[in-house]
């Protein structure tokens, strides 16, 4: 079975996606998921930001094996191409039968926002109402979507992008303002999704107990956080060795991973209360699988 994102997008839906990537974060962090590192290989397509990579996730979890091979081209926006590209293939574990292949780039999209849902919900301050997003591109969508479904009580959005104009005209689309990076930097929640090499979002321009959600900045040689995001935050991850071992913002600034968002959803951890928080995204190969399990299962039903 071949599953294209035009199948994927009208069968895979944040009301099913969110709670089975938290109980997925939840194994993960209980030791239920095989998933070793993924291998990354720099494509050495061009100089600078705009060299690609191009990596292979396998994961092994309950009944069903996976692998994504994902690519990251920063150069692509410029194109008018996706920067992300991805396909799955989803396995039957018993067996080792090939049970779908599928387009994976909606569904990276998808499941990377349904992670923040989850933190987003376990790590807000309380009586958190206003949204920063820096950042104008996919994910910023995607987010915001993901957002208003985990949060229904977000009534302030403010965005703000490098390019003015583009995050206006998000900001008319999605019923949000567009302002300063110190205003957007303010709000209770602040959402960091943009190309950044360089920290961007200061410490200083953040509330004493914001919740910080970065996911732009992939690789482990650039950031979009200065070293007093970090340094005044308890810090969360998806997976404290990957983010240790991925993420710019954790390794260039000296500072370790407090915690697994899944050991904190799983009431393992305590959340932290009345303090900065941050939680690094990085992505990992169950929340590809997760969603790619949810993709074939509608897709078995409707075709059977």
């Amino acid at each position: 079975m071949y599953v294209s994102e035009s199948e994927v997008r009208a069968v895979l839906t944040y009301d099913a996606l969110i709670p089975a990537i938290r109980q997925a974060l939840s194994d993960y962090s209980a030791g239920l998921v095989i998933q070793p590192p993924r291998t990354i290989m720099r494509a050495g397509n061009a100089d600078g930001y705009r060299n690609g990579w191009f990596a292979t996730m396998p994961v092994i979890a309950s009944d069903v094996m996976a692998v994504k091979n994902v690519t990251f081209f920063p150069g692509n926006s410029e194109l008018g191409l996706p920067t992300h590209m991805a396909v799955i293939e989803l396995l039957r574990r018993s067996t080792g039968e090939p049970l779908a292949v599928m387009d994976g780039r909606l569904i990276t999209e998808m499941r990377t926002a349904a992670v923040s849902a989850v933190a987003l919900s376990a790590l807000a301050p309380r009586g958190a109402r206003t949204l920063g997003i820096l950042g104008s591109g996919v994910q910023a969508r995607s987010h915001l979507e993901a957002f208003r479904h985990a949060m229904p009580g977000l009534t302030e959005v403010r965005i703000w992008s490098r390019n003015a104009a583009n995050a206006q005209r998000l900001a008319d689309e999605v019923a949000a303002q567009a302002g300063t990076i110190e205003e957007a930097a303010a709000a209770d929640i602040v959402l960091t999704v943009t190309s950044s090499t360089e920290p961007i979002l200061k410490g200083k321009w953040l509330a004493h107990n914001a919740l910080v959600i970065a996911v732009g900045a992939t690789g482990a040689t650039v950031r979009e956080l200065d070293d007093l995001v970090l340094n005044s935050s308890f810090i969360v991850a998806e997976c404290k060795a990957a983010a240790e071992r991925e993420s710019g913002d954790i390794i260039l600034s000296g500072f370790k991973v407090d915690a697994e968002i899944g050991a904190i959803v799983a009431g393992k951890v305590p959340a932290p209360i009345g303090r900065r928080t941050l939680f690094k995204s990085v992505g990992m190969a169950i929340e590809d699988l997760t969603a790619a399990r949810i993709v074939w299962a509608a897709r078995s039903k409707f075709t059977n």
